[in-house]
């Protein structure tokens, strides 16, 4: 009997010492947090700019839903002027460009094909109507979601193209039901390219960030250590035994040079986006 309490005071030790240490690295995370905070928007000041830029440019598109006479005009398709700045707006000029024009050109593309195909499966009757919107979706859908797999497609208009699947079938298929589809693609298309040119008009009038010259910096930068790797890897090599050895860490700083691939290469795809 006495065994049994032990081994159960002992359980219920173990136990509250869990929910102590459970307790102590959920308050040294929040703890933390504030420290991380600190140090993003210390590492690039624009970051907070972002932010404020990304409030407003929702902010205003909301208005859709706040006023009586801006919400008449468009009714729930307002909505997709929100998801646009949401999905759209980015850090740097370029890339908000880049996805903007994309959905912009895909949901208009893709609302004339829509009420195309819609329009081409009534002209046979409402018996064949849903086994032509059916076909038709599905060769789009097919198609795109191959030309999806071209390296120069995916890198450049992967996003533009799932709009424009996206769109496409939003307009068919819910048009079956709705016999307003030119109203309701109308409207979708409108709330888009509007959602769109606020995002890009916040992002290039409101402190905009070109990624040219964040490339530039970062070649500059990275073109001054590379002086500074050579003019140490030279010393070194020419360095006499009697001479006493000199900093190797500055060696070292070719190891950056190479892991800033990455972020020249999405730079660059930003700025030619």
């Amino acid at each position: 009997m006495e065994a049994n309490v032990v081994v159960e005071g002992g359980l219920a030790n173990s136990r509250l010492a869990l929910v102590k240490d459970s307790i102590v690295k959920i308050r040294s995370k929040v703890a933390e947090f504030p420290g991380k905070m600190k140090k993003v928007a210390e590492d690039d000041p624009r970051r907070i700019v972002h932010s404020f830029k990304v409030g407003l440019a929702i902010t205003l598109v909301s208005s859709f839903y706040y006023f009586d006479h801006l919400y008449v005009g468009f009714g729930s398709s307002a909505m997709w002027a929100v998801v646009t700045v949401i999905v759209v707006i980015e850090f740097s000029v370029g890339a908000t460009l880049g996805k903007g024009l994309n959905r912009g050109l895909a949901t208009f593309l893709a609302g004339t094909l829509g009420f195309g195909a819609h329009h081409l499966a009534n002209l046979p009757g409402q018996e064949l109507q849903p086994i032509l919107l059916g076909i038709f979706v599905f060769i789009l859908a097919a198609t795109v979601s191959f030309i999806r797999f071209f390296p120069r497609m995916k890198v450049r208009y992967d996003y533009g193209l799932l709009i424009f699947m996206l769109t496409f079938c939003l307009i068919s298929v819910s048009g079956y039901r709705d016999e307003e589809v030119l109203e309701m693609a109308h409207k979708r298309v409108s709330t888009i390219l509007i959602g769109g040119f606020t995002a890009i008009f916040v992002c290039i009038f409101i402190c905009p960030v070109w990624a040219g010259e964040d490339l530039h910096n970062l070649v500059a930068n990275n073109l001054e250590k590379l002086a500074s790797f050579l003019e140490g890897f030279g010393d070194e090599y020419f360095r006499k035994s009697s001479e006493p050895e000199s900093n190797k860490a500055s060696l070292q700083v070719y190891k950056n040079i190479l892991n800033s691939k990455q972020s020249e290469e999405s730079l660059v795809s930003r700025r030619t986006s």
